[in-house]
C-alpha cells in the first residue's frame, strides 16, 4: 500500500513535465485544498513516516517554511465564478451555442466546491452571464414604472411641447425623404450628449470575418441616470422586458403590458418628432388628421403580433427592432437599439467585442460617434455586425423608422447631421419586418 501512494506521489511530482520532489507536491496539495484532510493524511503517513500524534504539525511547520522561502508563493484557489472574467478562460468557442429547445443551458460548475452566485430576479428566465466585467456598478432607476401599467385615466403625462409650425413640413421636405429625416434629428431635442451624458469605448476595430474579441471592457463605461428618468426613455426601458427573446415562441401580452404600449405611444406622441411624423404622414394623405387615430395605427404598427419562424403571434415589429430575437437557427436578429444593448452589458448578457472597421478611411468611431457598426455576443450568440445608433431618443428612433417604413424604399440612403446613412427597412407583408441603419459608403 504504501508503495502504491508513493508511486502516484511520484507521478503527481512529474506533472506537467516539473520533476518537482514528492514532498513539495504533498505541502502544495495540503496548504491549497484543506478539504482534502483525507487524502493528505495517507500521504503523509506514506511520504513523511509520521505517526497520527505529530503527523499535521509536522505539514504545517513545513508548509510555513515553504511559503517563507519562496518570494512568489503559489495562489489560493479561488471561486473561478466570481474572479475570472467571462471573456477568457471560462468561455469556450462554442460552449454557449444554442442548441435544444431554443434554450441557453445553465454553465456547468467545474467542481462541487465552487460557490454558487445567488440569482437575480432578472436573471430567472435562464439567461447567462457572458459579458465583461462592468467597469461601474449602475443600477437603472425603476422607481416610476409601477406607474406605466395602470389604468389610461390614471397615468401621468408629461405636458406636450410646443413647437408651433416647426412641425409643418415644407413642400421641399415632402419631396425628399432624406430632407424630412434631417429635420426629425434637428428636432430630437432629448438626443443625448456624449461625455455629459454617456461615454463609451469603442475599444479597437475588426473584420466581420474575425473572431477574436477586440474590446478589452464593455461599450458603455457609464450613462447618467438622469437619462433614465426622461419619460420617453423611461417608458421605453419599461417595454424591454415584456418579450421572449425566442423566435417562434409565441408572445403572451398581459394587460398591463398593453397599458404600457398604449402609456408609451402617448408619451412620445408629445414630442416634436412624433408631432412631426404626424403631419408629414397626414400630407401624404397615409394618416388620419385625428391625432388619436394616428397615435391607434402607431400603436398597431409597432405593437400588434405576427408570426416569424413559423409560429404566429411571436413576433412584432418592437420586439425585433428594439429588443432582438434569437433564431432557431443560433442567430442574433435585430436588436438594434442602444439603451437595450446598454441594459443588457450591465447584465452580463451581452458581450462588446470590437467595432467593425468603416468603409471609409479616415472615419474610425471614437467615444464622440453616435453611429456605430460592431460586433457582440447576446448571452453567446453571435451578431457578427450590427449598427445602431448612439444616444438618440426613443422617440426619434420611432419616428425616423416609421418614417421610411411608410415613404421610403428598401434603402433609404438618407443625412443624419454628420452622417451619410443607409436605412434598411424590410417589410413583413403589411408590416415591418425589420429596420436599421447602415453607415453608407
Amino acid at each position: 500500500m504504501q508503495c502504491f501512494i508513493e508511486e502516484n506521489i511520484f507521478l503527481f511530482g512529474l506533472l506537467g513535465d516539473k520533476k518537482l520532489p514528492a514532498t513539495t507536491i504533498l505541502v502544495y496539495l495540503y496548504s491549497t485544498n484543506s478539504h482534502m484532510d483525507d487524502l493528505i493524511k495517507g500521504l503523509a503517513d506514506a511520504v513523511l513516516g509520521r505517526n497520527d500524534d505529530n503527523r499535521r504539525q509536522s505539514v504545517e511547520e513545513r508548509s510555513r517554511s515553504t511559503w517563507a522561502e519562496d518570494p512568489h508563493p503559489p495562489q489560493r484557489h479561488q471561486n473561478q465564478w466570481s474572479n475570472t472574467p467571462h471573456d477568457q478562460e471560462h468561455r469556450p468557442e462554442d460552449s454557449h451555442r444554442y442548441k435544444d429547445h431554443y434554450r441557453p443551458q445553465q454553465e456547468k460548475y467545474q467542481s462541487e466546491s465552487f460557490d454558487r452566485p445567488h440569482k437575480s430576479d432578472e436573471d430567472q428566465d435562464g439567461w447567462q452571464t457572458v459579458g465583461k466585467p462592468s467597469r461601474k456598478t449602475h443600477k437603472v432607476p425603476k422607481e416610476n414604472w409601477h406607474r406605466y401599467k395602470v389604468s389610461p385615466d390614471e397615468q401621468e403625462y408629461s405636458g406636450e411641447v410646443e413647437v408651433g409650425a416647426v412641425v409643418e413640413p415644407s413642400e421641399g421636405e415632402l419631396a425628399d425623404l432624406s430632407r424630412a429625416c434631417e429635420i426629425l434629428w434637428e428636432l430630437d431635442s432629448n438626443r443625448l450628449i456624449p461625455g455629459k451624458d454617456y461615454e463609451i469605448d469603442c475599444g479597437e476595430g475588426k473584420k466581420v470575418y474575425q473572431k477574436e474579441d477586440m474590446a478589452q471592457g464593455s461599450l458603455f463605461a457609464w450613462v447618467s441616470d438622469d437619462v433614465f428618468r426622461k419619460p420617453t426613455f423611461a417608458r421605453f426601458l419599461s417595454l424591454l422586458d415584456n418579450y421572449n427573446p425566442h423566435q417562434g415562441i409565441k408572445e403572451v401580452v398581459t394587460s398591463e403590458e398593453k397599458q404600457e404600449q398604449a402609456a408609451f405611444i402617448e408619451e412620445i406622441s408629445r414630442t416634436a418628432p412624433i408631432k412631426y411624423l404626424h403631419k408629414y404622414l397626414t400630407s401624404k394623405g397615409i394618416a388620419s388628421g385625428s391625432f388619436q387615430d394616428f397615435k391607434r395605427m402607431m400603436t398597431s404598427l409597432w405593437f400588434d403580433l405576427y408570426g416569424r419562424g413559423g409560429t404566429s403571434g411571436s413576433s412584432s415589429a418592437f420586439e425585433h427592432v428594439f429588443v432582438g430575437e434569437i433564431k432557431q437557427s443560433g442567430e442574433v436578429s435585430g436588436f438594434h437599439n442602444w439603451l437595450q444593448f446598454y441594459l443588457e452589458e450591465e447584465k452580463g448578457r451581452v458581450d462588446y467585442q470590437g467595432y467593425i472597421f468603416p468603409r471609409r478611411h479616415g472615419e474610425i468611431p471614437d467615444s464622440e460617434t453616435q453611429l456605430l457598426t460592431i460586433q457582440f455576443e447576446w448571452n453567446g450568440v453571435l451578431k457578427s455586425v450590427s449598427s445602431t445608433l448612439v444616444g438618440v431618443s426613443p422617440e426619434f428612433e420611432i419616428a425616423l423608422y416609421t418614417l421610411c417604413y411608410y415613404v421610403g424604399e428598401e434603402d433609404n440612403h438618407i443625412q443624419l447631421g454628420p452622417y451619410a446613412v443607409n436605412i434598411k427597412c424590410y417589410r413583413l407583408g403589411n408590416r415591418i419586418g425589420s429596420v436599421f441603419p447602415i453607415a453608407d459608403s
